[in-house]
């Protein structure tokens, strides 16, 4: 029996001492959701364990941005069905934006996990256990219009103690044709901005020295007592001259905790405004790192795509922001080979990349998903030979450029927060500066968690390597 539970049912903590494993991928959302899954499961007994043969209960919170991603965690299914054989109570759960998407496959076709939640019903986790353990399926991929698991403090299971995601938006409106985000994820709404400030505290308490605030399009956030966005133009006077936008968020964030760096991510660049600019040029503690994802550098291709941008409004606002912060890096997406792409539009991306000389990006070839308007109305008619030869292009002028910016950093000196022990050597730590890149030293008497002044002496394409002064 699959149970579509349309609310969560209050569920009192139980002694079940049961165990957890929680696997993420994707977008940073979905690690941070994880943590918000984690909370609610040790809220009723579950504890952790990061052993997954230990598991009563197997979770993947799954990503369906790409074909390959959707592959992945299928084979990562396939590769622990076994364990149900050994242990018959085992109960195996797919999470997050697949889940949506595929939760009649999972469940009735192919039958091979027990439990599909969505990204808004993770409240529903406890009742929706009930059933599993009473030997039901059960499935909840009810969107919400107004869930933004603001009161809910995340369990931090799988962290470095430094850095942190504060999610401040859900869901997006911007319907651009090859993304399932607006239909996994649901329309745009804000987090009430007490609830966020009230989580950076506990973080600060907890000796955390750098958070993210995280959506899918943060600078479209817009506070004016609860509701989606659209709803704005139907709210009071008084709640308008109130409202709290992104930039306005940002500084009332890096004001109340000027000691903690902050990030934000990821912006989208029709929304992205001056006066997030100036905030970020106000407060020192704001990192100089944006992630502006562009796709694509042609016009043809980005109207196509129904981005709400065009190429000369896009380098326009870069230019802007490098005027104002000159030492700002940056970062992108793009995406090559979508429907209909000429050798032309092409060369108007590679063009683009010249002209921003981005610090890093994320490459992909397009990869048709199915409910996108672009899988409904256009022939997905690139040949993968082309596709693979323009994103191989792509990723060797990226990595040209990376290491051209990088190189300019030897002989000069950074900041740089120090994260973890380098993958590399048991000797070095490893921390990310203003600008988002990585940078590797010798420990000395240093530990994680300092801000450190490193003196840059060598770079790869995706590292700074030097010593602290």
């Amino acid at each position: 029996m699959i149970v579509e539970s349309k609310e969560a049912i209050k569920v009192e903590k139980t002694t079940l001492n049961k165990k957890f494993h929680l696997i993420s991928y994707g977008c940073q959302m979905n690690f941070a959701d994880s943590e918000v899954v984690a909370s609610i499961l040790e809220s009723i007994g579950y504890s952790n364990t990061n052993t997954i043969e230990n598991s009563d209960l197997i979770l993947l919170n799954t990503c369906s941005i790409r074909e390959k991603a959707e592959q992945t965690i299928r084979k990562k299914l396939s590769s622990i069905d076994h364990l149900k054989k050994k242990n018959r109570t085992l109960k195996i759960g797919v999470l997050g934006c697949m889940a949506e998407r595929l939760k009649e496959k999972f469940l009735i076709e192919e039958k091979i996990v027990d439990l599909v939640v969505g990204p808004d019903a993770y409240r529903d986790l406890p009742n929706l256990l009930k059933e599993v353990n009473s030997g039901n399926d059960a499935v909840n991929v009810l969107l919400s219009k107004d869930e933004t698991y603001g009161d809910i403090n995340p369990q931090r299971f799988n962290t470095n103690g430094i850095s942190a995601f504060v999610s401040i938006t859900r869901g997006c409106d911007n319907m651009c044709t090859f993304c399932v985000v607006p239909f996994t994820r649901g329309r745009e709404r804000s987090r009430d901005p007490k609830s966020i400030i009230n989580e950076i505290l506990d973080l600060k308490n907890k000796g955390y020295k750098e958070i993210t605030l995280l959506g899918q399009n943060v600078d479209s956030y817009l506070w004016y007592g609860g509701g989606l966005k659209k709803d704005f133009k139907n709210a009071s006077e008084i709640q308008k001259k109130t409202a709290l936008n992104f930039s306005k968020l940002l500084d009332l964030v890096a004001n109340e905790f000027p000691k903690m760096r902050i990030r934000f991510t990821t912006s989208n660049p029709q929304d992205f405004h001056d006066e997030v600019i100036f905030t970020m040029k106000k407060h020192k503690n704001i990192c100089n790192h944006i992630h502006l994802p562009v796709q694509s550098g042609s016009d043809v291709i980005l109207k196509a795509m129904n981005r709400q941008h065009s190429r000369d409004e896009y380098l326009e606002l870069i230019s802007k922001i490098k005027g104002i912060l000159p030492d700002c890096g940056f970062s992108h997406d793009m995406i090559t080979g979508f429907p209909n792409e000429t050798a032309r539009d092409h060369e108007l991306t590679l063009s683009l990349m010249e002209e921003v000389k981005y610090d890093f990006g994320f490459m992909f070839k397009y990869s048709e998903r199915p409910g996108t308007l672009a899988s409904r109305k256009l022939d997905d008619n690139i040949d993968e030979e082309t596709k693979q030869n323009r994103l191989s292009e792509i990723i060797n002028l990226q990595q040209k450029h990376s290491l051209e910016n990088l190189s300019k950093y030897v002989g000069n000196k950074t900041e740089v927060l120090i994260e973890k022990e380098s993958k590399k050597s048991n000797d070095h730590w490893a921390g990310r500066n203003e600008q988002n890149i990585m940078v590797v030293f010798p420990k000395k008497n240093l530990h994680p968690g300092e801000l450190v002044e490193i003196f840059i002496e060598s770079n790869t394409a995706t590292t700074l390597i030097g010593k602290a002064i």
